[in-house]
């Protein structure tokens, strides 16, 4: 009877270590982002604490999912273990589903997902408008975040600020033009003085646009990368079955 490859067999432990590896590194990113001060601070307020925290859970349940799969497929492939192949290649047939349907119901649900987005950036602005404490310290991240991008508010430029708009933070006064020669397209004048005109929103939508292809080709990616890994899986299983 035909013997296992020992080509295919060490290829696919080494496609599995780097798998393990990729994993890992998700895992440790993830934990270290969930655990760290500057999540704490950014998510102070309700609503940006569940869309980063869900996010950041995520990476941690695909990290750790990645790790088992990776570590599966090496033992599998060095023990030559039929068993550990076939729940490998059962786990990562998942993830290629699951992707697969994600993918459509993302597209199925666009409406739904644009209208999920303008009520986070509706809960931002009410934290704009808040004197909380909590507020407070979203809106000097948010400030920071303005500055950087060179916009004010988030849906309605100033007016999203309400009452807090005149209010003073620091040395920085809030949706200031901080240019010297400010042009009518970036910078307009509100109130005696000269602030961003662009909504942050625009900023926050026109980002996820512009990486949407990129999103959508590392997904592609891992599909290929988990095709590869069903074909190497299954073909071992086979070869050691006829051993």
């Amino acid at each position: 009877m035909a013997g296992v490859s020992g080509c295919m067999k060490y290829s696919m432990f080494v496609f599995n270590f780097l798998f393990w590896v990729c994993g890992s590194v998700i895992l440790g990113v993830s934990i270290w982002i969930r655990v760290s001060k500057d999540a704490q601070q950014v998510s102070a307020c309700s609503h940006t604490r569940t869309i980063l925290f869900a996010g950041v859970d995520l990476l941690i349940a695909v990290g750790s999912i990645i790790m088992v799969l990776g570590f599966l497929g090496c033992c599998g492939a060095i023990k030559e273990s039929r068993c550990m192949l076939l729940l490998f290649f059962i786990g990562l047939l998942l993830i290629l589903i699951l992707q697969i349907t994600g993918g459509i119901l993302g597209a199925v649900y666009r409406s739904q997902i644009e209208t999920s987005l303008n009520k986070t950036l509706l809960a931002g602005v009410n934290s704009l408008q808040s004197s909380t404490e909590e507020s407070k310290t979203f809106q000097d991240k948010f400030q920071k975040f303005e500055r950087m991008n060179q916009c004010c508010g988030l849906l309605n430029g100033p007016a999203d600020w309400g009452k807090n708009f005149n209010t003073p933070f620091g040395s920085n006064k809030i949706c200031e033009c901080e240019l010297k020669n400010p042009s009518a397209d970036l910078c307009t004048l509100f109130q005696g003085r000269y602030i961003y005109k662009k909504p942050c929103g625009d900023v926050i939508i026109k980002y996820l646009k512009d990486h949407l292809l990129i999103i959508m080709g590392i997904a592609f990616g891992l599909a290929v990368i988990e095709i590869l890994g069903l074909g190497f899986s299954m073909s071992l299983y086979c070869q050691i079955q006829r051993k």
